[in-house]
């Protein structure tokens, strides 16, 4: 009993990377070997995810509030460029995507009319639906996990707290470590989680469902490799002038690698806040850019929105030119700003960009369901780059500052 507890010790004390790939690979085994059995583990993944939606709700808004209610003037100084960051990287993405389109262009064999969905008809439903997510009751948002709304009343909170006294303000921040630790408890079963999650999709839906839509998923995987790995490098760069990769390649492996199969920025959150504490960065800044990177900075959603809708176009034979291009990237921006930040959600915004060329919605909903069909890797592999970027171009703003202060150059010289 001993050497077995002993054991477990050891295996807690590895990296929690490690032992998601092994919890991948076990999944992979298990539902190659045993389909039956992999079914009844996927409950596993099932709650991981479910645990982590559930907590993180609370998370934001708890964190948000307490890093607002107890800033120090200036604290929050690299907040504007953070969130410049996330438009930027956000509408390169979808240039890149517009540029992988047109370098190999893919066309789609549409036969069945895609599944009735309530997607978005226009940029003002969209900014419409986005204002009333702001103004709904602040309950109703953490119960339905409303991030626009959670962020706005803990924005309000925060903003009003910080006048409060020394002691209440003591207590939002009491209850914000709270929070914290149940969620670390949570993420230390991310191999179980994972395991469950790995074994069930490939049981359910098993490697042979990508086969179809290889070209289309080549253009998706590529652009956001080029995001990952070459344009979001040399963002950092120009922001830093150092080598950018250590820092692209921790924020890939600590926080790609969970988002890749929690699929939603959302359950990853409680990951990246953890990051950045590692990462040495002032908590009064994460606190507020990681939830706001959840739902604006959507790298991956701006390049699977606009791949998708040029499929579509080259589909239906439509020309288009240099400036409609990139209004599309624009609309899949602004788009991608308000997609929803759990699996799947970037997808049904596609009827929204394809109306631009006057592709109807059965068309359209084609397209969707094509989306949801490579969503096994696509989804995984948007969410990865949309939470890791989350994380690094938090880190790059906050190095940046610190690399401005006059204190902290004099005190970097000396040592």
């Amino acid at each position: 009993m001993t050497h077995l507890i002993s054991r477990l010790k050891t295996a807690l004390a590895t990296s929690l990377v490690l032992q998601i790939v092994f919890g991948m690979l076990a999944g992979i085994l298990l539902a190659l070997y045993s389909p039956s059995a992999a079914d009844s583990v996927a409950f596993l993944g099932t709650l991981f995810v479910s645990s982590l939606k559930a907590i993180a709700p609370t998370l934001v808004f708890v964190l948000v509030t307490s890093a607002l209610a107890n800033r120090q003037p200036g604290s929050t100084g690299a907040m504007r460029p953070i969130i410049l960051l996330y438009l930027f990287g956000t509408f390169a993405a979808a240039v890149v995507a517009v540029a992988a389109s047109f370098l190999f262009p893919v066309t789609l064999s549409l036969h069945q009319a895609g599944n009735s969905v309530a997607a978005p008809q226009g940029i003002s439903e969209v900014i419409a639906t986005l204002m009333l997510k702001m103004v709904e009751n602040p309950l109703a948002a953490l119960a339905s996990g409303n991030y626009i709304g959670i962020l706005t009343w803990a924005v309000a909170l925060g903003l009003a707290f910080n006048r409060a006294s020394e002691t209440s303000r003591k207590v939002v921040h009491d209850l914000a470590i709270a929070v914290s630790d149940i969620v670390a408890i949570a993420i230390r079963l991310a191999p179980l989680g994972v395991f469950g999650l790995v074994a069930g999709s490939i049981a359910h839906q098993g490697l042979e469902v990508l086969v179809g839509y290889s070209r289309l998923l080549q253009v998706l995987l590529g652009a956001m490799l080029v995001i990952a790995l070459v344009v979001n490098p040399l963002i950092v760069f120009v922001l830093l002038r150092k080598n950018p990769y250590p820092l692209v390649l921790r924020c890939l492996r600590d926080s790609g690698v969970n988002a890749f199969f929690t699929r939603s920025s959302a359950a990853n959150i409680p990951v990246n806040m953890a990051l950045c504490k590692k990462l040495d960065l002032p908590e009064s800044t994460y606190a507020v850019s990681i939830p706001l990177g959840a739902t604006i900075n959507m790298a991956g959603a701006a390049i699977t929105i606009t791949v998708l809708t040029l499929a579509a176009v080259h589909t239906a034979g439509i020309v288009i030119d240099l400036p409609t291009a990139l209004l599309l990237s624009i609309v899949a921006t602004v788009s991608a700003c308000g997609a929803s930040g759990v699996a799947g959600g970037s997808l049904l915004l596609v009827p929204l960009s394809c109306s631009l060329f006057g592709i109807g919605n059965d068309v359209a909903m084609q397209v969707v369901a094509a989306g949801f069909i490579i969503g096994v890797i696509q989804d995984s592999a948007e969410t990865a780059l949309n939470s890791s970027t989350d994380v690094l171009f938090t880190a790059a703003a906050c190095r940046m500052e610190r690399q401005e202060d006059p204190r902290v150059a004099t005190a970097d010289n000396q040592a």
